[in-house]
Protein backbone atom coordinates (compact mmCIF):
# COMPACT_ATOMS: atom_id res chain seq x y z
CA UNK A 1 0.00 0.00 0.00
CA UNK A 2 1.45 3.47 -0.23
CA UNK A 3 1.61 6.15 2.05
CA UNK A 4 -1.28 8.42 0.84
CA UNK A 5 -3.45 4.95 1.23
CA UNK A 6 -2.27 4.51 4.40
CA UNK A 7 -2.90 8.04 6.08
CA UNK A 8 -6.19 8.12 4.60
CA UNK A 9 -7.22 4.88 6.12
CA UNK A 10 -5.60 6.14 9.63
CA UNK A 11 -7.67 8.87 9.09
CA UNK A 12 -10.71 7.49 8.62
CA UNK A 13 -10.67 5.20 11.66
CA UNK A 14 -9.24 8.41 13.96
CA UNK A 15 -12.61 9.74 13.21
CA UNK A 16 -14.67 6.56 14.23
CA UNK A 17 -12.35 6.83 17.51
CA UNK A 18 -13.51 10.58 17.73
CA UNK A 19 -16.99 9.14 17.47
CA UNK A 20 -16.63 6.77 20.28
CA UNK A 21 -14.86 9.22 22.46
CA UNK A 22 -18.10 11.51 22.24
CA UNK A 23 -20.14 7.98 23.35
CA UNK A 24 -18.11 6.79 26.06
CA UNK A 25 -17.95 10.74 27.59
CA UNK A 26 -21.83 10.22 27.09
CA UNK A 27 -22.21 7.55 29.93
CA UNK A 28 -23.59 7.51 33.40
CA UNK A 29 -21.27 7.65 36.26
CA UNK A 30 -21.72 3.99 38.02
CA UNK A 31 -22.92 2.31 34.56
CA UNK A 32 -18.89 0.71 33.94
CA UNK A 33 -20.24 -2.58 34.10
CA UNK A 34 -22.92 -2.42 31.58
CA UNK A 35 -22.13 -2.89 27.72
CA UNK A 36 -22.66 0.03 25.73
CA UNK A 37 -22.46 0.18 21.56
CA UNK A 38 -19.33 1.68 20.26
CA UNK A 39 -19.10 1.72 16.10
CA UNK A 40 -16.38 -0.28 14.94
CA UNK A 41 -13.20 2.06 13.81
CA UNK A 42 -11.81 -0.24 10.89
CA UNK A 43 -10.69 1.26 7.57
CA UNK A 44 -14.14 -0.10 5.61
CA UNK A 45 -16.15 2.85 3.99
CA UNK A 46 -19.79 2.18 4.99
CA UNK A 47 -19.21 -0.22 8.12
CA UNK A 48 -21.76 0.35 10.49
CA UNK A 49 -20.79 -2.68 12.71
CA UNK A 50 -21.56 -1.73 16.64
CA UNK A 51 -19.47 -3.30 19.15
CA UNK A 52 -20.46 -3.69 22.58
CA UNK A 53 -17.57 -3.24 25.37
CA UNK A 54 -18.02 -2.48 28.72
CA UNK A 55 -16.20 1.01 29.49
CA UNK A 56 -13.46 -0.82 31.30
CA UNK A 57 -12.55 -2.71 28.30
CA UNK A 58 -12.91 0.52 25.89
CA UNK A 59 -10.56 2.84 28.33
CA UNK A 60 -8.20 -0.05 28.29
CA UNK A 61 -8.08 -0.42 24.36
CA UNK A 62 -8.10 4.06 24.85
CA UNK A 63 -4.88 3.44 26.81
CA UNK A 64 -2.45 2.73 23.98
CA UNK A 65 -3.46 5.80 21.21
CA UNK A 66 -2.00 3.34 18.79
CA UNK A 67 -4.95 0.90 19.03
CA UNK A 68 -8.67 0.65 17.89
CA UNK A 69 -11.73 -1.78 18.52
CA UNK A 70 -13.10 -3.28 15.17
CA UNK A 71 -14.94 -6.45 14.33
CA UNK A 72 -13.25 -9.62 13.85
CA UNK A 73 -12.53 -9.97 10.10
CA UNK A 74 -12.08 -6.16 9.53
CA UNK A 75 -8.42 -5.80 10.28
CA UNK A 76 -5.60 -4.78 7.32
CA UNK A 77 -2.69 -6.83 8.03
CA UNK A 78 -0.59 -4.61 5.68
CA UNK A 79 -1.35 -1.62 8.50
CA UNK A 80 -2.06 -3.07 11.85
CA UNK A 81 -1.70 -6.30 13.76
CA UNK A 82 -4.25 -8.00 16.51
CA UNK A 83 -3.21 -7.40 19.78
CA UNK A 84 -6.65 -9.12 21.42
CA UNK A 85 -9.99 -10.98 20.64
CA UNK A 86 -13.03 -11.26 22.53
CA UNK A 87 -16.67 -11.48 22.50
CA UNK A 88 -17.24 -10.60 19.02
CA UNK A 89 -14.35 -7.73 18.29
CA UNK A 90 -10.83 -7.51 17.91
CA UNK A 91 -8.37 -5.11 19.34
CA UNK A 92 -5.76 -4.15 16.99
CA UNK A 93 -2.32 -1.56 16.77
CA UNK A 94 -1.43 0.56 14.25
CA UNK A 95 1.93 -0.03 12.73
CA UNK A 96 4.43 2.28 10.92
CA UNK A 97 3.25 5.40 9.34
CA UNK A 98 -0.43 4.60 10.11
CA UNK A 99 0.33 4.45 14.08
CA UNK A 100 2.15 7.53 13.34
CA UNK A 101 -1.81 9.16 12.34
CA UNK A 102 -3.27 7.40 14.60
CA UNK A 103 -1.14 9.07 17.60
CA UNK A 104 -0.69 12.34 16.58
CA UNK A 105 -5.01 12.33 15.99
CA UNK A 106 -5.47 10.64 19.50
CA UNK A 107 -7.75 13.03 21.26
CA UNK A 108 -6.64 12.39 24.55
CA UNK A 109 -3.32 13.70 23.68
Amino acid sequence: MDRDLHERIADNEAMFRQVNESIARGQWPGDEGKPVGFRCECARLGCNVVIELTMPEYEAVRANPRRFVIAIGHELPETERIVQTSGGYAVVEKLDEAGAVAESTDPRG
